[in-house]
């Protein structure tokens, strides 16, 4: 099947901090036929909080193995992370969304591509060089074999270790994929579920940071381990940084030592 005769509608992203721009873009978006659903933000945080979020479309599609959007429309000079580390995030996902960057500067093209962007729009971009650019990712996502019906989603590298938690003579199994974040207390450690409950485990903090490194936990502080995935926002606070889990539910504080590691983790720096 060829891009042109591919009757799916897209799932995607647009991302630009002028409101204009932002329009214009999502205009143009639409009126492509190939255009299903169209979410938008003002900078990175926003984006990477749409690509977090608990959208029963988005939700349904990570279980269905796929990324939470077919592709990203996104400008490069924005507040806070760049476009361009931006695009780092995402093609650090597996399975990650399509790049396309839609900008008024050109110097960054061959950085671009260099990340895996399947197009390069210089703006004011009209409707017909924008439906070249949905050809290209249409193309992309035929490299890129979807489930068939009823399949799993892929599994993990790991197993998904499950930590015995002991409460009022019961043992209650959870599962690491369920954890947001932990803090340390004493020699104890205190597990952040996604069901919003806490299990106080008697695993030192460093302990589990060894354990669970490779499954994508980052230290932040010394009180405090989070899944890398679920981090939306690292902000500079009163008191220094602080990252944002989830939809602003949670600030948790970054000490000094560990900013520049998780920065270089956040935009694949390293």
């Amino acid at each position: 099947m060829s891009a042109q005769q591919d009757t799916r509608r897209l799932l995607v992203l647009a991302v630009d901090d002028e409101p204009h721009g932002l329009n214009l873009l999502v205009d143009t978006l639409r009126g492509n036929p190939h255009i299903g659903r169209v979410f938008t933000a003002v900078d990175a945080s926003e984006a990477l909080r749409v690509l977090a979020s608990e959208d029963p479309e988005v939700r349904e599609r990570k279980e269905r193995g796929l990324p939470p959007i077919d592709a990203v429309f996104a400008d490069l000079q924005m507040p806070g992370l760049s476009g361009m580390e931006m695009a780092r995030v995402f093609s650090a996902m597996s399975p990650a969304p399509v790049l396309v960057f839609v900008t008024g500067h050109a110097h960054e093209a061959v950085n671009a591509f260099d990340l895996g962007a399947v197009d390069y729009l210089l703006k004011p971009c009209n409707q017909h060089r924008l439906d070249r650019a949905v050809e290209r990712v249409l193309e992309k996502l035929k490299t890129v074999a979807p489930p068939g019906p009823g399949a799993a989603a892929p599994a993990a590298p790991d197993d998904d270790e499950v930590i015995p938690v002991e409460l009022a003579g019961t043992t209650k199994l959870v599962p690491r994929s369920s954890v947001r974040w932990v803090e340390a207390q004493g020699d104890y450690a205190r597990l952040f579920t996604k069901d919003g409950n806490s299990h106080l485990v008697r695993i030192p903090l460093t302990q589990l940071e060894e354990r669970w490194e490779k499954a994508g936990f980052v230290r932040i502080h010394r009180s405090f381990l989070v899944a890398l995935n679920l981090i939306t926002e690292l902000r500079m606070g009163q008191g220094g940084y602080q990252v944002v889990i989830g939809n602003e539910e949670k600030l948790l504080p970054v000490s000094r030592r560990h900013t520049r590691e998780l920065k270089d983790r956040l935009t694949g720096g390293r």
